[in-house]
C-alpha cells in the first residue's frame, strides 16, 4: 500500500505556523521581565461613630443606611418636651430677675438723689457754722483757743468722751445691784418700798374722797373719809420707818450709789448732746444715714446682677439640652449602619449610627517580606477598579507597619496565608467621588 504525499501548499503553511510561533516564543523570551511591586486589597473609608450626648426617647429618624449625608444634616431627634417646659421656666425665672435688677437699679438712683440733697443741704449747713468756733467763748481753763481743732477732730473726742461716759454708767448700775443685793441695806430697801406704796395708796385714798364731796348719801363720804384715815395712818407709819432706816450704813450706800447712778445718765446725756450739736452739716447724721443707704442700694445691686447672671446661665444651659436632642452629622459620608428605631430610647454614648467618610478613603494592602524595602512614606503609588476598567487613581503611602504578620485568611491558599507580609496603609485621591468602600483594587507601586 501506498502513502500519498501531503500537497507543497500545506507543507509551506504548517512550516510557516511552526515560524510564527517559535519566533513569538523567543520575543517572549527575550522581552524583558515586569518586576514592578503590586498588591491588592479593598477600598475602606474612615468610620465616625454617631452617638447622642444625652438620654431620650427617639422622636424622628431621617436617614437610613445607604443614604449620603453632608455635615450638619440632621440624623435623628429626641423628645425635648421636657426640656422645653423647664426652658420656659427658666426664662421667665431670668426675666423676673431682670425686672428685680432694674428695680434696685431705681432704688439706687433715688437713694444717690437723696445722697446729694442731702449732702447739698448740710454744705450749706456747714457754711454758716464753719467759723462760729471762732467767736465761742473760751474758759479760762483753757490753754488752747475753740479754732485749734476742727470739726472732725471734736466729734472723734465727743465720741471717745461718750464711750467713757457708757462704761462709767454700765458700772454705776452694777455698783448700785450689788449694794440693793447687800445684807446691811436689806431694811432700808424694805422700808422704801412700803413708803412707796403707803404714798400711793394715801394719793389714791384722798382722791377718792374728793369725789365724795357734794353727793348725796353721807354713808360713801363717811366710808371714803374711813379709808382715806387708814391710808394715812399707813403712810405716817412707813415713813417714820423709813426716817429711822435712813440713819443706816445701808441707807448711806443705797443713796450714794443712787446718786453716782445719776450723775452717770447725766454724763452720757450730756456728752451726747454735745456731741449731736458737732455733728451738723457735712458731719450731720441725716448725711451719713444717705451714705449708708446708697451703700445699701448698691450691694443689692450687685446681688440682683448676680441673680441675673444665674438665671441668665440655666437659660443657657437648658438652651444647650434642647440643642443635643437633635442629632447631625458631624462629617460628610455615607450611614453604614442604622442602629436606632422611631419610639427607642436611647442612652448618651452609645453607638446608633455609622458614617463612612467618603471624602477620606484608604487601602490597605499587604507585601511580601523581601519587598518590604521598596515602600516608602509619602510614595505615590497607582490605584486601579474593576469598576471603572481602563483608569486609575492616585494613592500615597501614610502609614508602614513595623512588625510582619501572617497573610491575612482572604488570601485563598494555605501556603499564601502561612507566609509574613508588611501592612502597607495608603490614602487613596479620589476628587470625583467614584470609588466606593469596599470596591476591590489593585495596587502598583511606582
Amino acid at each position: 500500500m501506498s502513502h500519498k504525499r501531503p500537497p507543497v501548499p500545506v507543507i509551506l503553511l504548517v512550516l510557516a505556523v511552526i515560524a510564527t510561533s517559535v519566533y513569538f516564543i523567543i520575543q517572549q523570551q527575550l522581552k524583558p521581565v515586569d518586576t514592578s511591586l503590586t498588591a491588592s486589597g479593598t477600598i475602606e473609608a474612615l468610620e465616625v461613630i454617631v452617638s447622642p450626648e444625652m438620654a431620650g426617647k427617639v422622636v424622628e429618624v431621617l436617614v437610613d443606611e445607604g443614604d449620603s449625608v453632608r455635615a450638619g444634616d440632621l440624623l435623628f431627634r429626641l423628645d425635648d418636651s421636657l426640656l422645653q417646659a423647664q426652658l420656659r421656666a427658666a426664662r421667665a425665672g431670668l426675666e423676673t430677675a431682670r425686672a428685680a435688677q432694674a428695680t434696685t437699679q431705681a432704688a439706687l438712683d433715688s437713694a444717690k438723689a437723696q445722697y446729694d440733697l442731702a449732702l447739698t443741704a448740710a454744705q450749706a449747713e456747714e457754711q454758716a457754722i464753719r467759723t462760729a468756733d471762732w467767736k465761742a467763748s473760751v474758759p479760762a481753763d483753757f490753754d488752747q483757743p475753740n479754732w485749734y481743732f476742727d470739726r472732725e477732730e471734736q466729734i472723734r473726742a465727743g465720741q471717745a468722751e461718750a464711750a467713757a461716759a457708757e462704761e462709767a454708767l454700765t458700772a454705776a448700775l452694777a455698783d448700785l445691784e450689788f449694794i440693793e443685793e447687800k445684807a446691811t441695806s436689806a431694811g432700808f430697801l424694805a422700808a422704801e418700798a412700803t413708803l412707796a406704796q403707803a404714798r400711793l395708796a394715801y394719793q389714791v385714798a384722798e382722791d377718792v374722797l374728793d369725789r365724795t364731796s357734794g353727793v348725796s348719801g353721807q354713808e360713801l363720804r363717811d366710808s371714803a373719809q374711813t379709808a382715806f384715815d387708814e391710808a394715812e395712818a399707813d403712810l405716817y407709819d412707813a415713813q417714820t420707818a423709813y426716817d429711822d432706816a435712813l440713819t443706816t450704813e445701808g441707807a448711806d450706800d443705797v443713796l450714794q450709789a443712787r446718786a453716782d447712778l445719776a450723775i452717770a445718765r447725766e454724763r452720757l446725756d450730756t456728752v451726747r448732746d454735745k456731741l449731736r450739736a458737732l455733728q451738723v452739716g457735712i458731719y450731720s447724721p441725716k448725711l451719713t444715714a444717705a451714705e449708708s443707704a446708697v451703700r445699701q442700694a448698691e450691694a443689692a445691686l450687685e446681688q440682683a446682677a448676680r441673680a441675673v447672671g444665674q438665671a441668665e446661665a440655666q437659660v443657657a444651659l437648658i438652651e444647650t439640652q434642647v440643642q443635643k436632642t437633635q442629632v447631625f452629622a458631624a462629617v460628610d459620608g455615607l450611614v453604614s449602619v442604622r442602629e436606632v428605631q422611631l419610639g427607642e430610647v436611647v442612652q448618651p454614648g452609645a453607638a446608633v449610627i455609622t458614617l463612612l467618610r467618603t471624602g477620606d478613603l484608604t487601602l490597605t494592602v499587604f507585601v511580601p517580606e523581601n519587598r518590604y524595602g521598596e515602600v516608602k512614606l509619602g510614595q505615590a503609588v497607582t490605584v486601579k477598579v474593576d469598576s471603572f476598567p481602563g483608569e486609575t487613581f492616585s494613592a500615597t503611602v501614610t502609614q508602614i507597619a513595623d512588625r510582619a504578620e501572617f497573610t491575612p485568611r482572604n488570601v485563598q491558599t494555605v501556603e499564601g496565608r502561612s507566609s509574613t507580609v508588611y501592612a502597607i496603609k495608603l490614602s487613596v485621591d479620589d476628587p470625583a467621588g467614584k470609588l466606593k468602600p469596599g470596591m476591590p483594587a489593585d495596587v502598583i507601586f511606582r
